[in-house]
């Protein structure tokens, strides 16, 4: 039989829901109560009888709270192992009671570091050290100790304790003691992430990612795959983990990919602009004045792929691109959006086939200016590969003319426009764009001069007129000529290949302008 709970330590940051937990505990169920700092004084303030754990120790608590549960008698009450007789015997040669819970969750250190402008010293003062020392110690021995760290788990250790008289048991303890070292797991992670990025300098040696799930997924990028989402903590920058949830079908592993291939897209643009994205590709991108006619340009950008597709707008949702969308038989399977209109978003959840179907996300005010510098990661078979994010983007003082003909500013801001469109887009990649428009997309294929192809092919007759940006070089100069053959008027491409002078001697033939960036933009 497990043996009943008799003494309980209770530290919390978190303190949502402390004060009844330990109200039934010390009332109810006759357990005494060891405390620290705030925890303890919240709890004195609600009339519960608890023992100060400085007092319980005979050493005050100093160095403004660093140095108050790090003591043998807390370690040693939480470690124990009670039916060894030299832990017995040493118990009570030093006068250690045992701890049989522990009810600790740690300083905030992810949420810290999350605010704009945090100071090291900040972040470094919500580095905890006692915390993780008992929750780990806890976890360790939880065939004798339970160990609480998350509040939605104090009525679960109740209704044990009720229906076991006043003892937890060992198929709990476990699962606590399993969430524990999650979670510490998680901070320690947090911390060294958020260290590292502080400096500047190689990789380091190894590399931790922690998060919590935030859902399960009906399945994943297949019915037959089991998938779940989890969001990575001290991270500000507005993303599809942190979006508000406003209404529609539940999110599918698919729609969070999409959703973040659009999310990321938008973020490239200050100026009002709307992506429309189908299997992690923008099949449609468009910059405008007003919202709404950046969302009816997008959409025209691919009609045909538009419908199922997700959309990511960098302007709140107004009435106007509620009523575009909810019309002609249009239909998305989620939007992404800074906010919504109260019109607009009363639009979006009534109108028929839209409310009960559409997923719709706010996920706050964003733009180029708030893009975390944070590493991506890509999981291979036996390890993974990390790499900072490509945050660049060309600018008209960068760009190198390599032909004789001579850009003009209309065509230099629109292969700036694809440019910025050819990054999220998965290689190989050519994008053709006209006013800031994408008008058709070539997207990973293993011959350039394919994409080449289908960009044109996309576009169609809006081919004539228009630019073309390119991911990566041309190898050959039959990429080109084959955009030139379809009316493109103006190329961007980075340039390295051995055979620049071609291609730009075959744009030369047609009196195309072509400019090098110096800089590729891949996305596999």
């Amino acid at each position: 039989m497990t043996d009943k709970i008799s003494r309980a330590l209770i530290s919390v940051s978190d303190k949502r829901g402390v004060e009844g937990f330990a109200r039934v505990l010390r009332e109810l169920h006759g357990v005494e109560l060891l405390s620290t700092g705030g925890t303890c004084r919240l709890l004195r303030d609600a009339g519960i009888e608890v023992t100060e754990v400085a007092d319980y120790t005979g050493f005050p608590e100093m160095m403004d709270g660093r140095v108050k549960t790090l003591h043998p008698k807390i370690h040693g009450g939480i470690l124990a192992l009670r039916g060894e007789r030299s832990h017995v015997e040493a118990m009570e040669r030093e006068g250690i009671g045992p701890i049989d819970l522990v009810v600790v969750n740690l300083y905030p250190f992810e949420e810290t570091v999350a605010k704009p402008d945090v100071s090291r010293e900040d972040a470094v003062e919500q580095i905890d050290i006692g915390g993780p020392s008992m929750v780990r110690s806890a976890a360790k021995n939880h065939r004798h100790v339970a160990i609480a760290t998350d509040p939605d788990d104090y009525g679960r250790v109740l209704d044990a304790m009720d229906k076991n008289g006043g003892a937890i048991p060992l198929e709990l303890r476990r699962e606590l003691a399993v969430k524990a070292f999650q979670l510490t797991a998680r901070y320690d992670a947090a911390i060294s992430g958020w260290l590292f990025a502080q400096e500047e300098g190689a990789f380091p040696e190894s590399h931790t990612l922690a998060g919590t799930k935030t859902m399960e997924l009906r399945y994943g990028e297949n019915p037959h795959q089991v998938a779940a989402f989890y969001r990575v903590g001290g991270e500000d920058e507005p993303s599809v983990a942190s979006a508000e949830f406003l209404g529609g079908k539940e999110l599918s592993y698919n729609n969070l990919v999409d959703l973040d291939a659009a999310l990321g897209l938008a973020k490239e643009f200050d100026e009002p602009f709307v992506c429309v994205c189908k299997h992690n590709n923008p099949c449609g991108a468009a910059q405008a004045a007003e919202i709404a006619t950046a969302l009816a340009g997008a959409w025209a950008g691919d009609p045909l792929s538009a419908f199922g597709s997700v959309l990511a707008f960098n302007r709140p949702v107004d009435v106007a691109s509620a009523e575009f969308l909810t019309s002609e038989n249009r239909f998305v399977e989620a939007i992404v959006a800074p906010s919504f209109d109260d019109e607009a978003l009363a639009i979006l959840r009534e109108r028929p086939k839209w409310g009960r179907n559409v997923r719709l996300l706010a996920c706050g005010p964003f733009g180029p200016a708030v893009r975390d510098a944070t590493l991506e990661l890509k999981r291979l078979g036996g390890g993974f590969l990390l790499q900072g994010r490509d945050l660049n983007a060309s600018t008209a003082e960068n760009l190198r003319v390599m032909s004789r003909a001579e850009p003009s500013p209309d065509q230099i801001a629109d292969l700036l426009f694809a440019e910025r469109v050819c990054k999220h887009v998965k290689s190989n990649s050519i994008v053709l764009a006209r006013d800031k428009q994408v008008l058709g997309v070539g997207a990973g294929q293993m011959s350039r001069v394919d994409a080449v192809g289908i960009a044109c092919e996309k576009a169609g007759e809006r081919s004539k007129g228009a630019v073309l940006a390119s991911d990566a070089f041309f190898p050959f100069p039959d990429g080109v000529e084959k955009a030139m053959d379809a009316g493109v008027a103006a190329i961007l491409e980075p340039g390295g290949s051995r055979r620049d002078d071609e291609v730009v001697a075959a744009c030369d033939a047609r009196n195309v302008p072509i400019v090098f960036t110096g800089e590729r933009h891949f996305r596999h």
